[in-house]
């Protein structure tokens, strides 16, 4: 299991290189296609690429202590601990945690894994230049750590939560249910 130091060293570098252009639905369920750039430890000129899907269940309302409902889908034995910590994080940090209202539960689906024997620089940007092309609205394009890369999509995940937090409070409001 990654440590403590592990997670923080994956939340503060991987980064989202391009967002999906939506965000997460207030009334109904919201897949997001993602690509993970990872190198692999020890390994130099080579990347490994990640593809998948997250699936953000519609938001339910929640009492805020009422984050351990959240269910984690598809993931491995450690995503709970690892999602705690995550949470714990966050609250140390002071970051606003009202999107705990709201119950997600996020599956993944099944991951495919490509090894690309390049720099990652230049597999960054093929694949920049491919979402350029396909201009694919639920992809998400992340660069991560590859030991932790579950790490980033939560990140990924999180972060997509705090960007429709504010819409999916104005929905709900709009229909008497907050």
């Amino acid at each position: 299991m990654p440590s403590r130091d592990d997670i923080q060293y994956a939340m503060e570098t991987t980064r989202v290189l391009h967002e999906p252009d939506h965000r997460i639905q207030t009334f109904g369920e919201t897949r997001f296609e993602f690509q993970l750039l990872s190198e692999p430890m020890d390994q130099v000129g080579k990347v490994r690429i990640r593809t998948g899907e997250v699936e953000a269940i519609k938001p339910r309302i929640l009492r805020p202590e009422s984050y351990r409902e959240i269910e984690l889908e598809g993931f491995d034995d450690h995503a709970r601990a690892r999602f705690d910590q995550l949470v714990e994080k966050l609250r140390e940090q002071g970051r606003d945690l009202a999107f705990l209202q709201y119950g997600f539960r996020f599956k993944r689906g099944a991951v495919n894994e490509e090894v690309i024997h390049d720099s990652i620089e230049a597999v960054r940007e093929r694949v920049l230049e491919d979402i350029r092309r396909t201009g694919n609205p639920s992809r998400a394009i992340i660069e991560g750590v590859d030991d932790t890369w579950e790490v980033s999509i939560l990140k990924f995940s999180f972060e997509m939560i705090l960007r429709s937090h504010e819409i999916n409070a104005f929905d709900l409001r709009r229909k008497g249910l907050i």
